[in-house]
């Protein structure tokens, strides 16, 4: 059978391969601070701090308000959904101090992973079923 598939427009991607390019400038990373409630838990429990979403908030405010110098490494940071809405002390959205310094934003749209069922070790993804849904929200 014969598939169809409609590329997207010329506008489109052009900004899409922007991007790209800017996220894999040379000498540049990406920072994953997606991680969800449950691995932070797990990083702090290792030293002894409550996992609330305050002392979450605390240490994602500690990563993305260090010197703008950082800018010189990092192209990219993947935000977990629960960050996307939090703020610094003084009141601005992570999204900002992180644009602020020429840096991009992306979220993670995945719910997690599951163990796969009749493998042995395997995993896979959550959250496929209603991924639209979260990608429009963002």
């Amino acid at each position: 059978m014969t598939t169809y598939f409609e590329y997207p427009s010329a506008e489109l991607q052009t900004e899409l391969r922007r991007i790209a390019n800017f996220i894999t400038s040379p000498g540049k990373g990406i920072l994953a601070a997606d991680e969800s409630v449950g691995t932070v838990g797990k990083r702090f429990a290792d030293i002894d701090v409550e996992n609330s979403e305050e002392n979450r908030r605390k240490y994602r405010q500690l990563l993305f308000t260090t010197d703008d110098s950082i800018s010189n490494y990092i192209s990219g940071v993947i935000l977990f959904h629960e960050t996307l809405y939090q703020k610094s002390d003084d009141g601005t959205p992570f999204s900002d101090l992180i644009k602020k310094k020429g840096i991009l934003c992306g979220i993670k749209v995945d719910k997690g992973v599951v163990p796969l069922m009749g493998s042995e070790g395997e995993s896979t993804t959550q959250g496929l079923d209603d991924l639209s849904q979260r990608c429009a929200q963002y």
